[in-house]
């Protein structure tokens, strides 16, 4: 053996080339350069309106407390749930629903910004005078109030009334329906009962 070590020194500092590396970072600049000429040459970009009022009312309540039958076959519109027809979905509940309509995806179909348009003072002072007009104190008296109250009353009378009458109803099917046939006396007597615990005749 001799005194000499055999391997590869590595004790010394790694060279770069330099012109190798400034060479790739103009590549990756002019490549970055020309991915933003892309993206501006899309054109400029879409102006769209100021979020405003719905004018139409939001329909939840038809189709509550009825039964539909779902197949997997069935176009989006027939399924079951809510169907969005601007963007051709289906949400499964109204909570869910009304958040689809109010989303920046339903309104961006609907060609609006999820921004309000900023209102001047003037428009301000026009919805308060409206809204003034609209609740004027002149036209409500006591007597509407009066007359409200016993309209309410009087449909509540009516709706226990048409309730009372139809648990009679349902009493006499019921008591046409289980009306004993007619059993012989002795024949009762002899099983050991008189009647059914009925007093009525």
């Amino acid at each position: 053996m001799s005194g000499t070590p055999v391997g590869v020194d590595n004790t010394s500092r790694r060279k770069f080339d330099k012109e190798e590396y400034l060479e790739r970072a103009r590549q990756r600049e002019q490549r970055e350069k020309d991915e933003a000429r892309k993206g501006k040459d899309r054109g400029p970009p879409v102006q769209r309106q100021p979020l405003k009022h719905r004018d139409y009312e939001v329909d939840l309540e038809s189709r509550l407390g009825k039964t539909q039958v779902v197949t997997p076959i069935a176009p989006l519109n027939q399924q079951a749930g809510y169907y969005c027809s601007v963007c051709e979905c289906v949400v499964k509940d109204s909570a869910n629903y009304l958040d689809h309509i109010n989303g920046k995806k339903h309104q961006r179909a609907l060609g609006m910004s999820m921004r309000v348009e900023r209102a001047s003072l003037e428009q301000v002072q026009k919805r308060f005078e409206a809204l003034k007009k609209r609740k004027d104190p002149s036209t409500f008296t006591e007597q509407d109030l009066d007359e409200r109250i016993m309209k309410q009353q009087q449909e509540e009378e009516e709706r226990k009334r048409q309730r009372k009458e139809k648990k009679k109803e349902k009493k006499r099917e019921q008591a046409a329906q289980h009306e004993p046939e007619d059993v012989d006396p002795d024949i009762a007597a002899m099983m050991g009962f008189g009647g059914f615990g009925s007093s009525k005749k």
